[in-house]
């Protein structure tokens, strides 16, 4: 009996098949590349304050929190808020990056997350006026000398309100002190291994004080213009990035608005966005709000930040994460998809959920690899 005939068409409709198989894949778990690493899907888990360290040290809550979430699915993991020196933590019990003994427990931390297939991430950060308060379940009010409470600092000698400390206003040998700091912590972060870096410049802590007018009274180089309140945190970026490798992305959260009248608001930070674009340092926009002032007035619903990542992303030409009430896979999803941001941060729907990203895969039908230990939990 006589062969068939070969079908010419056969290898370009398997072809086909491949791309839109390929092109089925949810837009949240395709990789995306920043300089030289490569993350497996666009979730990340946002920096969340634990309030669990000792002397500034990550003990074995952070190593089990932040490792759960690698082995939950998530392409970047990142720390809480570390502080660049002791006066720079928000509360006594937030982690902190100013020694060698903090870095060798860093260290351990970020080669478990690499091991489980996700990017470790730092967030370095200077809590500014807002530091020496208590913790969240313990009232979260600010110390009083006899608990406890060291001195603060920011731009200008303004309290974050009432009851709370009037910080000292920040000379110019102090500043320049302050931006060495985060270039060592930056060292430090290297030499533990983390492969992603975010300058925390938002939620009304030391940078984001610089950004806005409303904390912001100088009358140097530092304050008054647009140009002048930038200084800061590009300066900030530039010390980061002497220790910071050129092949590792550079990431920064923003408040994209004060929520204030009178305040930092999204042209501006769209205006900082293109700034630090032309840079060449920063990588991606983390867009988060708020946190300045007590008298904000958000407006607050699920998704309710995501126009700003938008805003940013098509404004300034750079990368962008979404944060904030984004709870859902379908939310997640239509995000990325859509060209508004890309990449979400999720917070507060990690701390419930360590497995996000693995139940989002099932909810969107994505062919992603479970830990191998785990696959016999999979009943979907």
């Amino acid at each position: 009996m006589d062969a068939k005939p070969a079908n010419p068409h056969s290898t370009r409709g398997e072809n086909e098949r491949k791309v839109f198989q390929r092109d089925r894949t949810p837009h949240i778990f395709r990789p995306i590349e920043f300089r030289s690493v490569r993350v497996r899907n666009r979730i990340t888990m946002s920096p969340m304050c634990q309030y669990s360290a000792e002397n500034g040290t990550p003990g074995d809550w952070h190593f089990q929190h932040l490792c759960s979430r690698a082995v939950g699915g998530a392409g970047i993991v990142f720390t809480e808020s570390v502080a660049i020196e002791p006066r720079g933590l928000i509360t006594s019990h937030c982690l902190g990056l100013w020694n060698d003994e903090q870095r060798d427990a860093y260290a351990r931390i970020a080669r478990a997350i690499k091991s489980a297939g996700a990017l470790p991430g730092i967030q370095l950060n200077h809590s500014g006026r807002k530091g020496a308060v208590g913790r969240p379940w313990e009232g979260g009010k600010p110390l009083k000398n006899e608990e406890g409470a060291w001195p603060l600092i920011a731009p200008s000698a303004v309290s974050f309100g009432d009851g709370y400390q009037v910080p000292a206003a920040l000379d110019a040998e102090s500043i320049a002190r302050t931006l060495e700091l985060y270039a060592v912590a930056a060292r430090r972060a290297r030499e533990a291994g983390f492969q992603i870096m975010e300058v925390h410049a938002a939620h009304g802590y030391l940078v984001h004080e610089f950004l806005s007018p409303l904390s912001n009274q100088r009358t140097d180089r530092y304050g008054g213009s647009f140009e002048n309140r930038t200084r800061f945190l590009l300066e900030a970026i530039a010390a980061v990035r002497t220790e910071w490798p050129d092949e590792l992305p550079l990431f920064v959260r923003i408040s994209s608005t004060d929520w204030a009248d009178g305040g930092w608001d999204l042209a501006s930070s769209v205006q900082l966005a293109q700034a630090l674009k032309v840079t060449g340092m920063v990588d991606l926009i983390d867009c988060s709000s708020g946190g300045l002032v007590q008298r904000q007035k958000p407006i607050i619903h699920p998704g309710y930040q995501v126009p700003f990542a938008a805003a940013v992303r098509s404004g300034a030409g750079i990368a962008t994460s979404a944060v904030g009430m984004i709870h859902g896979a379908d939310m997640a999803e239509q995000i990325v998809a859509n060209g508004q941001a890309d990449m979400v941060s999720l917070g507060r729907a990690m701390l419930i959920d360590p497995y996000w990203p693995l139940h989002a895969a099932n909810a969107l039908r994505a062919k992603i690899e479970w830990p191998v230990q785990y696959e016999r939990g999979d009943i979907y």
